[in-house]
């Protein structure tokens, strides 16, 4: 700890994304990425904005990026906020949004940078059990609360919250905001979107990152009434006026554009996703049902860090979390056919 440290970032745990290694050869099904590709449109896009306007600040607002993304979802542009990644999107929404006084609900198995944001902002956050079977329930989330955060699919497990059961919650907390991080909503669920008129406590984050191939773009957005999405622009106005750069905006609006791309890729993760289900299930494995582009699973006999250590000394990465309730689970990223043929010959050797 450096004696020029403030305080706050002394008592900070930050968050620890996938590992990138270096290696060649690797088989990497560690950290959710789309193994199929961004549409061939979207590096046309990010070609034809390499020119000289470079040296010129982007548009603050995103206004034709945002304007794209409303009509695709059949909502009005000032229903939309613009972030560099949906993680951006999710800090501003913990500090703008989330009432002090009362503790953030969260599952107690999900995507582990909710704890952290509650650090960072001095936020009280409470874990809410998810169940035997590792799924949300509504009931549980009635409760008092200063907030509502959860994935949907949820994140490691992959398992999928039907949209009564966001209903369900929703209508039980009028009064709170209930932000529903939708980062893998596209692999077979419905978005919550379509309940935003409905209800104005409503938020929904999504990302380019994971269906539409952009990891590397970060661009990632939050869909709600324009009471949310305004406090949402007050904070990232005090922040970074300019979080998109001219790149991030055209490749991500020429993605939107190209829907036989997005639908073909999507079809091939769910594809592949049933195959290696199968396959797991054949060695024996445990498999929760997923609706995301990655499978949470663990072995009958063989524990999740032994079987993570030897697939990485195969070249082939998969990601271990070594916590409570799931140490002994993998959560596998869906490749390539011919990357997952690789996990599929490992595990089988193994």
């Amino acid at each position: 700890m450096s004696k020029f440290w403030s305080p706050l970032v002394s008592s900070l745990v930050p968050y620890v994304p996938g590992e990138q290694p270096k290696m060649a050869n690797l088989v990497k099904l560690n950290t959710n990425e789309n193994p199929f590709g961004p549409s061939p449109k979207v590096i046309e896009a990010i070609q034809a904005e390499l020119n000289d306007s470079l040296r010129l600040y982007p548009d603050p607002e995103g206004e034709s990026l945002r304007q794209t993304i409303a009509g695709y979802h059949s909502v009005k542009p000032e229903q939309i906020f613009l972030g560099n990644g949906s993680d951006e999107v999710l800090a501003h929404i913990f500090y703008a949004l989330f009432q002090h006084g009362q503790p953030i609900l969260f599952p107690d198995i999900t995507y582990s940078f909710y704890p952290v944001y509650c650090g960072l902002y001095k936020i009280e956050g409470k874990t809410v059990p998810l169940t035997d079977s590792f799924e949300i329930n509504p009931e549980d989330y009635k409760q008092p609360n200063g907030g509502i955060i959860f994935p949907n699919p949820n994140a490691p497990t992959g398992r999928y919250l039907g949209l009564e059961h966001v209903e369900a919650i929703l209508q039980a907390n009028p009064e709170r905001v209930v932000v529903v991080d939708e980062a893998y909503i596209d692999f077979g669920g419905e978005t919550a979107i379509t309940l935003v008129d409905q209800y104005p406590n409503l938020l929904v984050s999504q990302t380019l990152s994971k269906a539409r191939s952009l990891a590397g773009l970060r661009v990632g957005f939050a869909i709600g009434h324009p009471d949310l999405i305004e406090a949402l622009n007050r904070v990232k106005n005090s922040f970074n006026s300019y979080p998109l750069d001219r790149l991030a905006l055209a490749g991500a609006k020429a993605a939107y554009e190209d829907e036989a791309w997005f639908r073909n890729s999507c079809e091939g993760v769910i594809s592949e996703r049933e195959r290696v289900t199968k396959s797991l299930e054949g060695m024996n494995f445990e498999v929760l049902p997923s609706k995301a582009n990655f499978l949470f699973a663990r072995h009958e006999a063989k524990s999740g860090d032994a079987l993570a250590k030897a697939l990485r000394e195969q070249g082939i990465m998969v990601r271990h979390f070594n916590k409570p309730r799931i140490s002994d689970f993998l959560r596998i990223t869906i490749g390539t056919p011919k990357q997952n043929d690789a996990l599929i010959r490992g595990l089988e050797s193994i």
